[in-house]
């Protein structure tokens, strides 16, 4: 097992693994399971996707958010099989899920597919679309500081530094206002 958890792939931040770990992560959430880290940490082993992101992900099925995520499923999951929601006198004991398992298993499965695939999806759409506009940012940032070397390293010419304001000159926020901007020349 030691040479699975060594692979690269597991630890990088990079789209595909980042991309792939929220989905897992998110789909996870969502499956009423015990040990739904197991599962998720699984599933990244095997998608070689980032583990820590994935494993941590399943923490939004916390003891505060698991009735109303599984309720929600649930709910779902008897409205698109037509079938009836079982109301009545809700318990927290083994005996009331027994004798109401036969009637909730199937449209509480259902809608956890349902809600897991949907919020997976979602969660790595999202994610890819983020990286991809953090990376045309770092790309704009990184053609500025180029274009501003250029026509220095051009000439040979040592980077000039813009000399601060004068001291009776207004400022706003911080920022002189009658100050030339330094790329001006």
């Amino acid at each position: 097992m030691r040479h699975l958890l060594l692979h690269r792939e597991l630890w990088h931040l990079h789209r595909r693994s980042v991309g792939g770990a929220f989905f897992i992560g998110l789909f996870c959430a969502f499956m009423p399971v015990p040990s739904q880290m197991v599962l998720a940490a699984l599933l990244a082993l095997v998608a070689r996707c980032n583990l820590p992101i994935a494993v941590a992900l399943v923490w939004i099925t916390n003891p505060l958010t698991i009735g109303p995520m599984f309720y929600f499923a649930y709910k779902l999951g008897a409205w698109l099989l037509d079938a009836e929601v079982v109301t009545g006198p809700w318990e927290l004991s083994w005996q009331w899920f027994g004798s109401q398992f036969a009637a909730i298993w199937w449209p509480l499965t259902l809608g956890c597919l349902v809600c897991g695939w949907v919020s997976g999806l979602t969660g790595a759409v999202v994610s890819r679309v983020l990286w991809r506009f953090h990376i045309i940012r770092r790309w704009r940032q990184r053609r500025v500081r180029r274009s501003r070397r250029a026509p220095q390293a051009a000439t040979g010419a040592e980077p000039a530094v813009p000399a601060p304001p004068p001291a009776s000159a207004p400022r706003q926020a911080g920022i002189a206002v009658d100050a030339p901007h330094p790329t001006e020349s």
